[in-house]
């Protein structure tokens, strides 16, 4: 399924950059403002970690350019998010029990996006790039701070904090509504290796690999209401 996503994304990412620009005509315009909230999935897709999506959640606002008798329109927009990501360790270097570590993450996110119109403006396909800024994973029990990373056998699960903060992404969705009301779904995936940092901080990786990679991949259902 997610391999099915990210192609799609691909593709939407490719129709953006040939087509959206593709013509310089002027047109009468409508200008629109959106807020919105979404519940989100959040994940680290990686060989190194062994990882579990968790639930968070993500509030933002965009300006939306219609562009009648087009076959797209454009928005661009920021958002932040609180983000919950599951990391499995144990409590001791030997010990054999498991238990999944939880992580949270702060991100703020800039989009430029491309809306397909499907039906009118009421069912879109919605693609583009994204620039993100997050910070570090923060764990949310500073009483598992010493516990070991499954995969490693001393690494810490305070050591795999200060992940990469700048990252790029793309999204792929649709959109369905009527009048000032829209749902939406959005897929992001992170194009950059959100885990490339940790390289840097001289990290026990014994037992393990010491090259670290990791993409990021978020769900997101929503709504948003347009002024």
């Amino acid at each position: 399924m997610k391999y099915i996503l990210r192609t799609l994304l691909v593709v939407g990412l490719l129709v953006f950059v040939t087509k959206s620009f593709a013509q310089h005509k002027t047109y009468n315009i409508t200008n629109g403002i959106g807020v919105f909230g979404a519940l989100t999935q959040f994940d680290i897709e990686t060989d190194n970690f062994i990882t579990k999506q968790d639930n968070g959640f993500l509030f933002g606002a965009s300006a939306t350019v219609d562009i009648p008798h087009r076959w797209y329109n454009m928005s661009y927009g920021m958002q932040l998010s609180e983000n919950y990501i599951n990391i499995e360790g144990r409590a001791t270097s030997s010990g054999q029990g498991q238990e999944l570590i939880k992580y949270k993450l702060f991100a703020a996110q800039l989009a430029l996006l491309g809306h397909i119109k499907l039906i009118g403006s009421h069912l879109t396909i919605d693609a583009g790039p994204m620039i993100q800024y997050n910070g570090k994973l923060e764990l949310e029990n500073d009483d598992q701070k010493d516990y070991f990373i499954t995969n490693y056998d001393n690494l810490k699960a305070e050591d795999i904090s200060s992940i990469s903060q700048f990252n790029f992404n793309g999204l792929i969705g649709a959109s369905i509504g009527y009048g000032f009301f829209r749902l939406k779904a959005q897929y992001i995936y992170g194009f950059t290796n959100m885990l490339k940092k940790l390289e840097d901080q001289n990290l026990d990786t014994t037992g393990g690999d010491d090259r670290f990679k990791g993409n990021q991949s978020m769900l997101v259902f929503g709504a948003m209401i347009s002024f």
